[in-house]
C-alpha cells in the first residue's frame, strides 16, 4: 500500500478526502458512516485506515482542515488582490454570494460540532484559518495604503481584525435567522471605513 508521504500516496489520501467532504456535505457529519466514504471513494477499510489510524475522528479533522482551505479559495482571486475599491467591492460580494449559496448550513461548523471544537487539532485549524485570513485582509489594507487609498496612520492589524469579526457574527446571524442583511451590513461598514480615511492622506 503506498506511502502518505510518496506523490502516489498523497493523491490517494487527497482523494479520500475530497471523496468524504462531498458526502458529508449531502448527508451531513451525523449520517455518514466509514462505509458510506469508503464506497463512495472506493477504498478499503485497512486502506482507509493506513492513511486515518485515528480512524473517522481523524478522518473528520482531514475534512475539516479540507474545508477550512476552502473558504479561502472561495473568496479567490479577490481576496489575494485587495489593492482597489473596485476589488475589495468584488471581494464583497463574493463573500455575500458565498454565505448565501451555504444557507444555513456550515459543513466546517458541522465538523467541528462532531469532533469537538475545543481538541487541540481542531483549535489548530480555526485558529489557522483565522490567521490566514486576517493578514489577508490586513494585506488588502496595506495595499490601499501604498495606492494612497486610505490613510498611513491607519492600524492595518486591528482593522483587519475587526473586518473579520464582522463578517464572522454576520455569517452567524445569518445561519441563525436565513437573513444576510447583517453580513451586508458589516461588510459595507467595514469598507466604508476604509473608505473614510482617505481624507487623512497627505
Amino acid at each position: 500500500m503506498p506511502d502518505a508521504t510518496t506523490a502516489k500516496g498523497r493523491a490517494t489520501r487527497a482523494r479520500i478526502i475530497e471523496g468524504a467532504a462531498e458526502v458529508l456535505r449531502e448527508r451531513g457529519v451525523g449520517f455518514t458512516t466509514l462505509d458510506d466514504i469508503r464506497s463512495r471513494t472506493g477504498t478499503s477499510k485497512s486502506q482507509l485506515f493506513h492513511y486515518f489510524p485515528d480512524g473517522k475522528d481523524g478522518l473528520l479533522l482531514a475534512v475539516a482542515r479540507f474545508e477550512a482551505d476552502r473558504v479561502l479559495e472561495d473568496q479567490q482571486p479577490y481576496l489575494g488582490r485587495l489593492d482597489s475599491w473596485e476589488a475589495w467591492q468584488q471581494w464583497r460580494d463574493v463573500v455575500v454570494e458565498r454565505y448565501e449559496r451555504q444557507g444555513d448550513h456550515c459543513p466546517l461548523g458541522a465538523l467541528f460540532l462532531q469532533v469537538g471544537r475545543a481538541r487541540p487539532g481542531a483549535r489548530a485549524i480555526v485558529t489557522e484559518l483565522m490567521r490566514q485570513w486576517q493578514e489577508q485582509l490586513a494585506r488588502g489594507i496595506r495595499a490601499l495604503q501604498a495606492n494612497r487609498l486610505v490613510s498611513p496612520a491607519l492600524d492595518v492589524d486591528r482593522t483587519a481584525a475587526a473586518l473579520l469579526a464582522g463578517v464572522q457574527g454576520g455569517v452567524a446571524i445569518m445561519m441563525s435567522t436565513g437573513d444576510s442583511t447583517h453580513l451586508k451590513a458589516a461588510l459595507d461598514a467595514g469598507i466604508e471605513h476604509l473608505r473614510a480615511t482617505a481624507s487623512e492622506v497627505r
